[in-house]
């Protein structure tokens, strides 16, 4: 889908503030409501809108530690890859995870109530036959800086320039 200045401008308010009114966002782009909300339902439609929601603050419901792990496995074939990946799409300790290139497999960021918990979910995963040839296990002491809530988008005329 190519998208034009106006719907660049659409996602760069909605990033901002996914709360806003139909008619303060058409106005903010100087469009009418109609065709404002018809390129919002267009945007969702293409998945480039893929939701809204608050972004919460995690230690105010509940003190987790950060745990970063990098993992190696045994084998490096699809079928490996592929029990790993579930098993990590379906712990809902696992905040993320990626695969990488280079000298390690994955990157997995856990989000575990105390370090004695992390140990057991660790021990579980070799007793599960995950195939983790080994791992190393990274702390988070504090965090520097919090994810980018915004994607840097330009508009078309921005970016020709640029």
């Amino acid at each position: 889908m190519k998208l034009d200045k106006f719907d660049i401008k659409i996602l760069q308010i909605l990033q901002q503030d996914g709360r806003i009114t139909k008619s303060n966002l058409a106005q903010a782009i100087n469009l009418s409501v109609s065709p404002c909300w018809e390129r919002v339902k267009r945007l969702e439609q293409a998945g480039i809108i893929e939701g809204y929601g608050a972004r919460i603050n995690p230690d105010a419901v509940v003190k987790l530690n950060t745990v970063l792990v990098e993992i190696t496995l045994g084998q490096h074939d699809v079928d490996s890859f592929q029990r790993f990946e579930r098993a990590m799409q379906h712990c809902d300790d696992v905040k993320e995870c990626w695969a990488t290139g280079g000298g390690i497999d994955y990157i997995v960021r856990l989000g575990v109530t105390d370090i004695d918990y992390y140990q057991r979910l660790i021990d579980s995963w070799l007793t599960d036959d995950l195939g983790i040839k080994q791992y190393y296990t990274y702390i988070v002491t504090k965090q520097v800086k919090r994810p980018a809530l915004t994607l840097p988008l330009e508009t078309p005329d921005v970016a020709a320039n640029g």
